[in-house]
């Protein structure tokens, strides 16, 4: 079996890295390596995505009649993997990676038309509004209601851990259109304009104290019918459908080593590069990315066979996040004393970080070292969003071993 990239891989690749080194400022890199949170900034997102999006090159999985690159899969697992060698900022995958792609697969002609365009260009800020405070892995007991209205729905209710709800213009929602029947039925997938009346947004300060998550209160919000994407009441597979694009929809190990080489590098500055038992730590830690890596590798070919992602999903979920904790665990240790510090002037939190006054001290400890411990706190929700890891193994269970 060849594993190896042919000669048009290989041409492409020096295509992407000539881009990036013409296109990626230092500044946008340095957003990247001074991240705290799995997002970046909006206003970087923002920047990085019109780039591009000029490019033609900011929806590589998207078909290209809808405005996608029409890449195969190989060349996306190229671009992913010269994007975090390069340390170019992730877009938020709310609008490219979830909703653009269900509207692909199960938006009418007039949602995709409307919508797809301005997922591409940014002028959409999309957010999810899954979860609730009594729906969380157990999505289908949500409760946020949809009463019909004639040609609209009167919405009521709440989602909570809603990632950059307070910079969204729109949100993909689930919501309960009927509550006779089993749990699951009676759900439908709608599209929901953030500006309209009733919708109250509130940030959740994290352990970082950044505010990334929000709560929304629904309260007589008046949803037209025209925005459900696909069937009313089953929205339960259109969520399912979403969930196999935020759970194994990217690409991981090209990331998680770009992480671990950034804090190898960190322990080279804090002269630990000789410390025998951190080298073995970084080598298991090296091993299994690569392990993953291969993983994602005959996904992808299975893929170009035409098979969809399935219990994969769930494989690479929980074993991409387990692994990015361990990253961060790295990272706190070798920064040691110098993870204590607060240093939001040293770092780019993923959101505002209300009441912080910036300090007249100046830098404490080695480069990169302040963004340690944001990292390690925010990355303690990585096992628990997109279904937590527990959910995982219940499904791999299941449908792998028929447990």
């Amino acid at each position: 079996m060849d594993i190896g990239y042919s000669k048009d891989d290989l041409r492409f690749r020096d295509e992407v890295r000539a881009f990036l080194d013409e296109e990626l400022t230092e500044d946008l890199r340095r957003v990247t390596r001074a991240m705290t949170s799995v997002y970046a900034d909006a206003e970087t997102m923002r920047r990085w995505q019109s780039i591009l999006y000029r490019k033609g090159w900011v929806a590589p999985s998207w078909p290209v009649e809808h405005g996608g690159c029409g890449w195969p899969l190989a060349w996306r697992y190229i671009f992913a993997t010269e994007l975090a060698a390069a340390d170019a900022p992730p877009l938020s995958p709310m609008g490219l990676g979830m909703c653009g792609p269900v509207l692909i697969g199960y938006g009418n002609d007039a949602q995709k038309a409307f919508y797809l365009p301005r997922i591409l260009s940014g002028e959409d800020f999309w957010c999810q509004g899954y979860s609730e405070p009594a729906a969380g892995s157990d999505l289908a007991s949500l409760r946020m209601s949809a009463v019909d209205a004639g040609d609209h729905w009167i919405c009521n209710g709440q989602k909570i851990w809603t990632t950059h709800a307070m910079l969204a213009n729109r949100i993909f929602c689930l919501v309960r259109t009927a509550s006779d029947g089993p749990p699951q039925r009676g759900i439908t997938f709608v599209l929901i304009d953030m500006d309209t009346p009733g919708i109250e947004v509130r940030p959740i300060p994290m352990l970082s104290r950044e505010e990334i998550q929000c709560e929304i209160f629904f309260r007589d919000v008046a949803v037209p019918k025209v925005n459900a994407v696909g069937q009313v009441g089953d929205g339960w597979t259109v969520a399912k459908y979403l969930l196999q694009f935020e759970r194994g929809g990217s690409v991981a190990a090209p990331g998680l080593r770009a992480r671990l080489n950034r804090v190898r590098k960190l322990a080279e500055r804090s002269g630990l590069q000789d410390d025998e038992a951190l080298a073995r730590k970084f080598a298991a830690t090296d091993i299994a990315i690569s392990a993953l890596e291969f993983t994602e590798h005959r996904i992808m070919a299975a893929a170009n066979k035409g098979a969809t992602p399935g219990v994969e999903a769930s494989m690479l979920k929980l074993r991409s996040t387990e692994l990015s904790q361990r990253v961060t665990e790295l990272g706190v240790e070798v920064a040691g004393v110098f993870a204590i510090p607060f240093q939001p002037a040293e770092t780019n939190p993923g959101g505002r970080i209300a009441g912080w006054q910036p300090s007249n001290i100046g830098s404490i400890g080695p480069d990169g070292a302040a963004a340690t411990a944001p990292r390690y706190l925010n990355e303690r929700a990585g096992s628990i969003y997109a279904g937590s890891n527990e959910i995982q193994r219940n499904i791999i269970a299941k449908a792998r071993f028929g447990l």
